[in-house]
């Protein structure tokens, strides 16, 4: 008989994946334990003070993707998570003079982006028409399980189903969606619009979490990943969780904690166990084991076939694939503590104004972001970097003094590994200065505004958080590391390739971002091969043949 520290599932990580898958299967009547590596849940979305008297959330910074079926059967609401949508979508300071704001308000935008040019101003309501359509059929594939190709015959008509899906679209929608998955963002917006501003700010999502030029082939996706999204039921929104991105996982957690889920802090994994091509457990670093009848990880998939797991249980091929999952996202992420509000010189408010409460997007161009990602590739990082800038407590007064304020600060084009090989821990300080030398160039007193900061390199992002490379994502979303090959062909079902061993992380569909869907579904896969009472048989070619 099992004993006491024996689980029916154990999850490796307690970010926020990990917590739903956590959540679901315990729901489901299963013993289920999550081992955390930190002192905290959340992963990636955790909210800490890094200076005295200012929290701010330290990685992920903004929710839209966190999917509406699983805030309403974990009832996050309930467990104190409030969800504010930002009074305006985005703001792009571009000179001393000049600037542009995108509303959820179509006049006001078109008049905005008629500024620059009148011709982009009529265009942009169908592009963005356009862009919702493709939404619309992604978001009906986000709590579906890829097929996995040379699978059986479930696998078969879950292609059949998909392709039907893509077909009821409509031909246009079909050609839209076929150029989003394998265009440059730089060639798409090319075509549409002939103004820098409009181009440079709807290409900075092409970039978020992705370290390519706008004009690599398959970024257009990377854009159409970011706004697929919702808040409060409005499409295609971006806000805020009031406390930071923490108090979305600490709601996640409550529910957890209500359906009995068991969470373990401070107890990094060293080893997932296996006998005879069985996941039967892990071992901890303190020599601590772990038993269960499946494993669950929710790490990055690199992370867990090439450190986690004996290179004898996995087939070459398939080790091959795994230390070539490409990883690094080119982000550097900053929070600061400031006295007082940036004052922008194109838009001067001493007070705070709809657009310090907005998405603040430095990247005027196109290749503006194209240069800084060349620039990187040659020396590290870019003199002119791409900026998101968020200042969250001007709508939420948590998470900083009265009359003071924290800004997130969301940067791109910065290389995983410096081409000389330096460790980012010599140059750490003098990037973070000159990011925030950036900001000044717009509003002059930010500099002088600073009180403290929080900066976190791609190596930072890595021993922190786990973040394989700094990658946010857990592998980056390029075409063949999307839906049916995310993360490898043949196992896109959120099945490993040993008996009981499972995947809930961004590294598998649909992809990085604070969703839970990959938690859901694989709970989802887990609960099902429960109740047929089978173990997936490990595949034909995911062990060694002397095995």
């Amino acid at each position: 008989m099992p004993g006491p520290n024996h689980y029916d599932a154990v999850i490796i990580g307690g970010g926020h994946n990990g917590l739903t898958c956590g959540y679901y299967l315990a729901s489901g009547g299963m013993r289920v334990k999550v081992i955390e590596r930190r002192g905290i849940v959340g992963g990636a979305a955790i909210t800490e003070e890094f200076h005295p008297g200012f929290r701010n959330s330290v990685a992920s910074y903004s929710v839209s993707l966190l999917n509406p079926k699983v805030i309403e059967d974990m009832d996050l609401a309930r467990h104190g998570l409030e969800l504010k949508i930002r009074p305006l979508p985005y703001f792009q300071p571009l000179d001393s003079q000049n600037y542009l704001i995108i509303d959820r308000d179509a006049e006001r935008t078109r008049n905005e982006i008629a500024k620059f040019s009148a011709k982009d101003a009529e265009a942009y309501a169908e592009f963005h028409e356009r862009l919702e359509q493709v939404c619309d059929f992604l978001r009906t594939m986000l709590l579906k399980t890829p097929p996995n190709f040379g699978g059986g015959w479930r696998d078969l008509l879950a292609m059949a189903v998909a392709a039907n899906e893509a077909r009821k679209t409509g031909n246009v929608t079909q050609q839209d969606i076929y150029d989003l998955f394998t265009k440059s963002a730089g060639d798409l917006l090319d075509s549409w619009f002939e103004s820098a501003p409009i181009k440079g700010l709807l290409g900075f999502d092409a970039i978020i979490g992705n370290y390519a030029s706008p004009y690599t082939p398959g970024s257009a996706y990377v854009l159409l990943h970011h706004v697929f999204g919702e808040v409060n039921g409005v499409k295609g929104a971006w806000g805020h969780a009031v406390g930071g991105m923490g108090a979305i996982t600490q709601a996640m957690a409550k529910a957890c904690e209500e359906v009995g889920v068991d969470v373990m802090l401070d107890a990094p994994v060293a080893k997932v166990l296996t006998e005879n091509g069985h996941a039967v457990g892990v071992r901890l670093e303190n020599g601590e084991e772990i038993r269960s009848d499946i494993v669950v990880s929710n790490l990055n998939p690199k992370l867990l076939y090439t450190k986690l797991i004996d290179e004898d249980d996995l087939q070459d091929d398939f080790l091959r694939r795994m230390k070539g999952w490409r990883c690094g996202s080119g982000t550097f992420r900053m929070n600061v503590a400031l006295s007082e509000l940036p004052n922008f010189t194109s838009l001067p408010a001493h007070d705070p104004g709809e657009h310090h409460a907005s998405s603040i997007i430095i990247a005027p161009s196109l290749d503006y972001i194209d240069k800084a990602y060349h620039e990187a590739r040659l020396s590290g990082w870019a003199s002119k970097p791409a900026i998101e800038m968020h200042i969250p407590s001007v709508i939420d007064d948590t998470l900083a003094p009265p009359g003071q304020h924290v800004a997130s600060l969301f940067c791109q084009q910065f290389a995983p590994h410096l081409p000389n090989g330096d460790p980012w821990a010599d140059h750490r300080e003098e990037v973070a200065d000159l990011i925030i030398d950036t900001v000044t160039e717009y509003a002059p007193n930010f500099k002088d505004a600073v009180l403290g900061r929080m900066v976190l390199s791609p190596e930072d992002l890595e021993s922190k958080l786990g973040l394989v490379d700094g990658d946010i994502f857990h592998g980056a979303l390029t075409l063949n590391q999307i839906y049916s090959a995310r993360p490898t062909l043949g196992y896109a079902d959120y099945r490993g390739p040993l008996t009981g061993l499972y995947m809930c992380g961004s590294g598998t569909h649909p992809g990085g971002g604070v969703t839970g869907a990959p938690g859901h579904n694989a709970a989802r896969e887990i609960l099902k091969d429960r109740k047929r009472g089978v173990r997936r048989t490990t595949p034909p070619l995911a062990r060694k043949a002397n095995a």
